[in-house]
Order: C-alpha cells, then structure tokens, then sequence
C-alpha cells in the first residue's frame, strides 16, 4: 500500500523502519496519550515491529502505516484496529513536525482507502478529552462527534471524545 499526498507517502511497513518507530515512540505527547504505544529500547520495537508485520496479513489487523515525508524521514503512522464498537483509526505525529497540518493530510488519504480494504462503511475516531490537537485533526477530517464523557481507554476510565466517519446524514 502506497498513498501518496502532496507532502507524504503513507507506506508498508519495514522491519528496517523499527529505529525510527522506538525514536517517534518516545515524545511527550506519545507517553501521555498513548502510553502503550512507547518503547525503551530497539529490541522492544522490533519486536512490535514483527507483530504488526504479520497482522498485517491476517484479516483482523492492526493495520499500521509509517508515514512519511517526501523525503523519505518517517514522521509518524496511521492505523486502523479492532476495538469494542468496531474498527477505529488512530494516528501519531511526532512532536517535532506537529502543528504542520501532516495528521489530518494523512488521515484524509488514509480513510477512504482503509474502509475499502476493511469493506466496511463508517470507522470511530477516540481521543482523550485533553487531547485537543486529536480532537482537531479528527474534527477536519469531518469526523462527527457522538460521544463525549467518561469511559474506558487503555483499562481505565477516562475522559474521552468518540468520533465516528463519515458523519450520518
């Protein structure tokens, strides 16, 4: 899978890209809204690397996608998962090329092409209630807001939005 945008290439993932997945991992604003998604060391990603590698070629995912610049830098991913209530997308700038627009560019080219591949028709979109930048990115990329309240996230109850796209009607 390639998608190209004018600023990115939403590409496969390379077990040679584990080196910067650890490095995107370890922001602040990673290790605050998606702790489980943070490494401390190479073998660590690696490891995740595989995993997400071969859930790739299953039919329930994840479905990670490194997103890169056109320059090749890999800046972050975007992905889709099971979750509760069904599929949802999640997604990951890392800190030093936020504020530039890349999320909802990435997102924007990531969604048609995942509900194809998923054969489904709407996708959820949750982000923490303190994550305002989420919640914007999500909103942009016409996202509708059905949820807003406490409920669980990561095993714990917390303060969240829940999105769902496209919006109804």
């Amino acid at each position: 899978m390639i998608i190209e945008t004018d600023r990115l290439v939403l590409t496969e993932l390379t077990a040679d890209m584990a080196g910067d997945i650890l490095r995107n991992s370890q922001d602040e604003d990673n290790r605050r809204f998606v702790p489980d998604e943070v490494f401390d060391t190479l073998e660590e990603a690696q490891e995740t690397v595989a995993f997400l590698m071969e859930a790739a070629r299953g039919s329930e995912g994840p479905y990670l996608y490194p997103v890169l610049t056109r320059t090749g830098e890999n800046i972050g991913y975007v992905q889709a998962c099971m979750a509760e209530n069904g599929w949802e997308v999640g997604y990951h700038i890392a800190k030093a090329h936020t504020g530039q627009g890349y999320a909802t560019e990435a997102l924007r080219a990531f969604l048609p092409w995942v509900l194809r591949k998923l054969d489904i028709t709407s996708v959820d979109g949750i982000v923490l209630e303190e994550n305002a930048a989420s919640q914007k990115v999500l909103e942009k990329c016409g996202f509708e807001l059905v949820f807003r309240g406490v409920a669980q996230y990561q095993g714990q109850p917390r303060p969240l939005r829940r999105y769902i796209w496209p919006q109804k009607g």
